[in-house]
């Protein structure tokens, strides 16, 4: 059954882990994991070497920190699930490359079509960063309104939406919720 499973959470809310499990629960073969990270220094390069130990050898992994639409379209014919981690980093590499809101804009609306087209079902994992104050410079406050407009575009297609809070898996939406004007 081809579906759409959206998990927000703030940093460190376990919201891999659980991506991870509703991924196995789905598939036992056939799985791709979508990674946006770019690790520019030691600590990233070891976050991400942790992640991979977190996956059996039953994934397979494609590297897209900027091209995600295109991933995502191209992995799916061979996919049984597809796990997308995460869209925070996939936005901010936009954001860099781009320098431009409005494309980056651009870029999403092309990850909610891809989204119409994929074959599997797909995890998409993003962090919740609204719930904190204002960030003191442009670029931070750009980044921020980047990422929630985005979150909230990409919850509006899910099929559910899980919020993380904790290590809690919290059910926020069961059901396609009306899409954006």
């Amino acid at each position: 059954m081809k579906e759409s499973i959206f998990v927000i959470g703030g940093c460190r809310s376990g919201k891999s882990r659980h991506a991870l499990e509703i991924a196995d629960q789905i598939a036992s073969s056939k799985k791709t994991f979508i990674a946006t990270c770019i690790p520019y220094d030691d600590e990233m390069r070891e976050r991400v070497a942790n992640h991979q130990q977190e996956r059996d050898s039953a994934w397979r992994t494609v590297e897209a920190p900027t091209r995600l639409p295109d991933a995502l379209t191209q992995s799916s014919s061979d996919a049984d699930v597809i796990l997308v981690d995460c869209l925070t980093l996939w936005l901010s590499n936009l954001l860099l490359e781009l320098n431009d809101a409005e494309k980056v804009s651009e870029q999403v609306q092309s990850l909610k079509a891809s989204l119409e087209k994929v074959q599997c079902p797909v995890i998409l994992v993003s962090n919740e960063i609204g719930m904190g104050i204002v960030p003191e410079n442009k670029l931070a406050r750009q980044f921020r309104d980047v990422v929630g407009h985005a979150n909230q575009q990409i919850a509006v297609c899910a099929d559910r939406v899980i919020w993380m809070v904790a290590g809690i898996p919290i059910p926020i939406g069961e059901m396609k919720i009306a899409r954006f004007r």
